[in-house]
């Protein structure tokens, strides 16, 4: 089906590409990065009122930004997470506080490579590079130009697929700077699962809350690798409802509508605080 897909993109015939940005979402195209030696665009979605505020912001930070946002831009044409008209409905409602969200381009043909935390073959491996590029390089402009929270528990990442893989390496790379991280339809299944034993090793203090979703028409796998990323955490004392979220979504397939559907449900989540 994917290989279909890309010869209908390849020939120009798929459907016509629609802007579908909600609120302002701000663009800083060619940033450029020191320690990955490329560039790539940065998308910054701003919640209503921002320009009339002095307050200071959550931040939210997503991989593989050109899904996230726009399907001008995204892999897909007009498949993206509806992130901005999402956090538009919740925040206007009232349902979630204000927050400021951070698309990540990711990086084309080096995609893999940046997210996957080991090298197997031709593929992976600077997923720790990637994780100093955005604690170091794509987080200090963000706190310089918008108007942020520095706060731990303000502080969230999330991905899908290998996007979640990465969003997890970094939570455990720097503990001290991520306070949730939401790991959607994760690849548990690189290199033989190898995300089980760095669970098993996460650092003892801080630990942020896990949210970990799958859909049931992902693949036989794909629910069965949740759980069991879930229950890796649970053997490292993450408690379920509290610290710790397994999301299972009946009937949903690997693809941005499927994320899309349940990113409210993650906003919900990370807005939540303890007690609450």
């Amino acid at each position: 089906m994917l290989s279909a897909v890309m010869a209908t993109l390849v020939m120009g015939q798929g459907p016509e590409r629609r802007t579908s940005i909600t609120g302002e979402v701000r663009i800083h195209a060619g940033f450029a990065s020191q320690t990955l030696r490329n560039r790539r665009r940065i998308s910054v979605y701003l919640p209503p009122g921002y320009d009339r505020s002095k307050s200071r912001y959550r931040v939210l930070y997503m991989h593989d930004g050109q899904n996230v946002f726009d399907g001008m831009t995204s892999y897909i044409p007009n498949a993206e997470w509806r992130a901005d008209e999402t956090a538009q409905a919740l925040i206007e409602s009232r349902l979630i506080e204000p927050l400021i969200i951070v698309g990540i381009d990711n990086a084309a043909a080096d995609r893999a490579n940046e997210f996957l935390p080991t090298r197997r073959g031709e593929m992976g491996g600077k997923a720790s590079q990637y994780g100093d590029f955005v604690v170091k390089e794509v987080m200090p402009f963000i706190n310089r130009t918008y108007r942020t929270s520095i706060r731990r528990e303000d502080t969230a990442i999330a991905g899908s697929s290998f996007g979640a893989v990465i969003s997890l390496c970094i939570a455990r790379q720097y503990p001290e700077v991520f306070g949730s991280v939401a790991a959607c339809s994760p690849s548990v299944w690189w290199d033989d699962r190898i995300m089980l034993q760095r669970v098993a090793n996460w650092p003892k203090s801080p630990r942020p809350r896990i949210w970990i979703d799958a859909g049931t028409k992902e693949g036989p796998q794909m629910e069965v690798d949740a759980r069991d990323l879930a229950s890796a955490f649970e053997r490292q004392g993450w408690r379920r409802g509290l610290d710790l979220a397994l999301y299972i979504d009946r009937d949903a397939e690997h693809t941005e509508s499927a994320w899309a559907r349940r990113f409210g449900e993650i906003l919900m989540w990370f807005n939540r605080r303890p007690g609450r």
